[in-house]
C-alpha cells in the first residue's frame, strides 16, 4: 500500500531516529511532538527491529509497520535531523522536499576519515589506559592494539562474516597480540590492555539506554535492549577467554602480576582524551564538538570531587550536573542536549567496571583497584538512572530541547 504523502515526512524521520540509534522513548516523543506541530493526529511505537505508526483521521485512520535493523548511536546525523525537523515545522522546508534533505544527511554519515578514525580508536584505548592507571609499556602498546582494532572493523564493511563475528573475534585477536607482547615484555598488563583497546565497543552505553527505556515504561524495547548489551558483552569475552585459553596451551600467560607505575596525576589526563577520541566515533558535527568535551570533562570532575561521599550519590549527582550543562550548551549551540547528555553519561557508565567484574569471576584474575565490582556496577546504574529521573530527563518534552 502507497504511503499517504502528508505522512510520508513524519515516517522517514522515524526510520532516519531509530537509524542513528536514538532512544526508542525519545522517538516516540519527538514524532509525537512533530505530528502535534504539523496538525496530525498520530502515536507511535518504536522498537529495536521495527517501528509501528498510527495515524488518525476522522473519516479513517492509517497503520504503517516497518522493520528496521537496529541502529548504531550517530550524533552528528542526529543534530542534523533535528534541524531539518525544526524546519519542516516552521515550513521552512516543504514536507515533501524531505527526502531529498534525509538522504543527504545519509550520505554524510558514510563519508569516513580513515586517517582521524585510526587515531580515535588509538588513542581511545591510550586514553583509557591512562584513567585506569596502568603503566607506559601498556599505554604504548595500547595504541597499537586500538589501531589494529580498527583495522577489523574496516574489515567488516568488506565482509560480511567479519561483520557478523566482530566482537568475539576482535577480543580474540587483541588477547593473542597482548600475550605475545607479555612474553617479550613481562610488565605488560595483559587484561587492562585488553579492556582498553576494546573498550569502545564494550556495551556500556548500551546498558544504561536499556535501562533508561525500561524506567520511561517502554519495557519491551529496553529488555530486548538490556539483553542484546549483555550477549554483547559476553561474546566479547568469550572472544578473550578463547584467545587466553589459546595462548595459554602454547606459553606461560600470567595473568595476576599487575604494574601500576604512572603517577596520579597523568590518570587525569585520559578524560579529554577519550572525550575526544569520541568525536570520529560518534560522528559528532564540529560546532558540537567543545560543548561535548566539556560536558565529558564536567562529568568526570563532579564524580572526583565528590568520590568520598560513596559512588551512587557522586554518580547521581554527576547526573543531574550533566543533564543541566547538556541543556545550557544545547540552549547556547541550538543543538538537541541529547547531542551532549550523551558525550557526559559516557564517561559515567559502568561498562568497564562490568568487563573487570567477569574478568574477576571467570579467570580468578582480580584488577589492581577493582574491589567489589558487580556492586560498583549497580550503584552506577542506579546513579545515572536515578540521576536522569530527578533531572526529568523521561518527561515529554519539546523537539527542540531533546
Amino acid at each position: 500500500m502507497k504511503i499517504p504523502e502528508k505522512y510520508r515526512f513524519i515516517i522517514e524521520l522515524g526510520k532516519a531516529l531509530h537509524t542513528y540509534g536514538i532512544p526508542s522513548y525519545k522517538i516516540q516523543s519527538y514524532l509525537s511532538e512533530v505530528a502535534s506541530n504539523k496538525g496530525i493526529n498520530a502515536s507511535f511505537m518504536d522498537f529495536p527491529t521495527w517501528i509501528n505508526y498510527a495515524f488518525y483521521d476522522e473519516d479513517e485512520s492509517y497503520n504503517y509497520i516497518e522493520c528496521v535493523p537496529p541502529g548504531s548511536l550517530n550524533l552528528g546525523a542526529f543534530s542534523r535531523v533535528a534541524e531539518l525537523s525544526k524546519k519542516v515545522i516552521n515550513s521552512e522546508v516543504d514536507s515533501n522536499e524531505i527526502s531529498a534533505e534525509l538522504n543527504i544527511i545519509h550520505q554524510k554519515t558514510k563519508k569516513v576519515n580513515h586517517f582521524y578514525s585510526v587515531l580515535a580508536y588509538a588513542f581511545a584505548a591510550g586514553g583509557f589506559s591512562l584513567i585506569i592507571g596502568t603503566n607506559w609499556i601498556s599505554f604504548w602498546f595500547s595504541l597499537l592494539t586500538g589501531t589494529l582494532v580498527y583495522l577489523m572493523v574496516y574489515l567488516t564493511s568488506k565482509s560480511k562474516y567479519i561483520e557478523n563475528v566482530f566482537e568475539p573475534l576482535s577480543a580474540l585477536f587483541i588477547t593473542i597480540i597482548s600475550c605475545l607482547i607479555k612474553q617479550i615484555y613481562p610488565e605488560f598488563n595483559v587484561v587492562l590492555t585488553i579492556l582498553a583497546s576494546i573498550i569502545i565497543f564494550v556495551p556500556g552505553l548500551g546498558i544504561t539506554i536499556a535501562l533508561e527505556e525500561i524506567t520511561s515504561k517502554n519495557l519491551v524495547s529496553g529488555s530486548a535492549k538490556l539483553f542484546d548489551a549483555i550477549i554483547l558483552l559476553f561474546k566479547q569475552f568469550f572472544g578473550v577467554l578463547l584467545g587466553l585459553g589459546i595462548m595459554s596451551s602454547l606459553m606461560e600467560v600470567d595473568l595476576t602480576h599487575h604494574i601500576s607505575e604512572m603517577p596520579k596525576w597523568i590518570n587525569f589526563l585520559g578524560i579529554p582524551v577519550l572525550s575526544i577520541t569520541l568525536f570520529p566515533v560518534l560522528q559528532v558535527r564540529k560546532k558540537d564538538m567543545f560543548f561535548g568535551a566539556l560536558t565529558g570533562a564536567i562529568s568526570f570532575s563532579i564524580i572526583v570531587l565528590l568520590a568520598g561521599f560513596g559512588i551512587l550519590i557522586s554518580t547521581f549527582i554527576g547526573t543531574l550536573t550533566v543533564v543541566g550543562a547538556s541543556v545550557l550548551f544545547g540552549k547556547i549551540s541550538k543543538t538537541p542536549k541529547t547531542v551532549y547528555l550523551i558525550q557526559g553519561i559516557i564517561i559515567l557508565v559502568p561498562g568497564s567496571k562490568s568487563f573487570m567484574g567477569i574478568s574477576n569471576t571467570f579467570l580468578n584474575s582480580p584488577i589492581a583497584g577493582s574491589g567489589n565490582i558487580f556492586e560498583e556496577v549497580a550503584f552506577i546504574l542506579m546513579g545515572i538512572i536515578g540521576g536522569l529521573l530527578f533531572a526529568g530527563t523521561f518527561r515529554e518534552k519539546s523537539s527542540s530541547r531533546d
